[in-house]
């Protein structure tokens, strides 16, 4: 096993992945920007390297320094976590080119997956079912007339090199596209440098489900069950279920078949996460994150497999630990996670936490970096935490979770667990009857938090 790693991240991931390296006897590497010196990830760390100012492009992307602390420091393998460079395939070349192990998938694979319109050709060779729409970039707004006359309005038009809702917009008519295609593409050369953009049918009130599979980069994968992640704002995901209250077993074995085949047809290597449109009993490919996900705890909860502990394990060369037929789902989970925001504007609260007091009991796990005085910098994503709650069942999850949020208590900063006590208050959070669009309706209709 690899003697040290380094983690190339900040905040509660880098903190998660330290204890993973822990219990594995793995000595750990943090890495910090000058606003994160007194980060609990850097506090714990065995060895610690600053790498630079504040701003990420200066610290936490700074490809040079990564490489230079790691080389410094005698670290055989880098962690990315998630976000930063995680999806980054030059950085994962570089590594490697460095004698040190990413671990992740491939160069390769990331780079596939990381231009949606490749990502969706991948897809379909491998017998994921994708949502109908254009084979490639379309590069015309007469081209993009025509292919929308040929599925149906309303479309969606998206970066190819796009996510986080950037570069994407609906054209709901024929009177709509032009203005549509050419903000998206505006939006998607501003904020990825490239402008091309693809066209896909729009679903209307679709789930977003997505299944999370592990792959020993030598042809074996298997999938670990879905989440669903419908509950979002600006797609972006705020609270996620695992399993789905939309599926049922036999759903959760189809598709969950599907996409493991397909991972292992792909030779993948480490954790990645295939995502979905869930609409009338069908499955609709949007994406693959070839990286750790955000909400990956609820399925560990619901299976007991670390999935940090798994990527490890396959980056140095061991395989997996399981196969398909050792996993078992049990209970249900949720996960809520904690913004250092207004909970009705969501403008970033950063500052110093005057008073922390997370939940705790059985089936309640909370992932995050601060403590009681920590200054949560302006620098970064407001994420401070997820709570994460497990039950032997949904009804007894949503009690347990009521319990925990009424336990919460963060002082000096504003968070958004007030609105999870709203949400936790809903009949249709309750009933499990919701989709991509009932948050923003229902924010909409209550605007304030009154």
């Amino acid at each position: 096993m690899f003697n040290k790693i380094l983690i190339a991240n900040r905040g509660e991931i880098a903190l998660r992945v330290l204890r993973a390296c822990k219990e594995l006897g793995i000595r750990t590497v943090a890495v910090h920007s000058t606003a994160d010196a007194d980060a609990m990830h850097v506090r714990l760390a065995d060895e610690s390297v600053c790498i630079g100012p504040p701003p990420a492009r200066d610290s936490y992307l700074n490809i040079p320094q990564l490489v230079a602390a790691c080389e410094i420091t005698g670290a055989e393998a880098v962690h990315p976590g998630y976000g930063f460079l995680s999806e980054n395939a030059r950085f994962a070349e570089i590594v490697e080119a460095h004698g040190i192990r990413f671990i992740g998938p491939s160069a390769e694979h990331i780079r596939i997956m990381g231009d949606k319109i490749e990502a969706k050709r991948t897809a379909q060779r491998l017998g994921i079912p994708v949502v109908p729409g254009s084979d490639g970039a379309v590069e015309t707004e007469a081209a993009a007339l025509k292919f929308a006359s040929e599925i149906g309005y309303p479309v969606l038009i998206k970066a190819s090199a796009g996510g986080g809702g950037r570069g994407m917009k609906i054209a709901r008519s024929a009177e709509d596209l032009p203005e549509a295609y050419a903000t998206a593409r505006g939006e998607s050369k501003a904020a990825f440098g490239d402008d091309a953009v693809y066209m896909e049918k729009l679903l209307l009130t679709p789930r977003h489900i997505e299944i999370q599979v592990l792959g020993d980069g030598k042809g074996g994968a298997i999938h670990l069950g879905e989440r669903d992640c419908s509950l979002q704002r600006r797609h972006q995901k705020i609270w996620e279920e695992a399993g789905s209250p939309a599926l049922n077993a036999g759903d959760r074995d189809r598709i969950g078949a599907i996409c493991a085949k397909a991972v292992a047809g792909l030779g993948y290597a480490g954790a990645g996460t295939i995502e979905f449109l869930y609409e009338n009993g069908e499955f609709f490919f949007i994406e693959m994150n070839t990286r750790l996900q955000v909400e990956h705890p609820i399925t560990e909860a619901i299976t007991d497999i670390d999935i940090v502990n798994e990527q490890i394990r396959v980056a140095y060369g061991s395989g997996l630990s399981v196969g398909q037929g050792d996993i078992e789902f049990k209970g249900h989970a949720i996960e809520c996670r904690i913004n250092a925001e207004n909970p009705a504007t969501f403008v970033p609260s950063p500052g110093k936490i005057t008073y922390y007091h997370p939940p705790g009991g059985l089936g309640v796990r909370v992932d995050s970096g601060v403590y009681q005085g920590y200054k949560i910098p302006p620098y970064y994503d407001s994420l401070i935490g997820k709570l994460i709650v497990h039950g032997r069942d949904r009804v007894e999850c949503l009690m347990r979770l009521r319990r925990c949020l009424d336990e919460f208590v963060v002082g000096g900063i504003e968070t958004t667990i007030p609105l999870f006590r709203r949400l936790i208050d809903n009949q249709d959070i309750a009933n499990g009857v919701y989709d991509i669009h009932w948050l923003e309706r229902f924010l909409e209709a209550e605007p304030t938090g009154a």
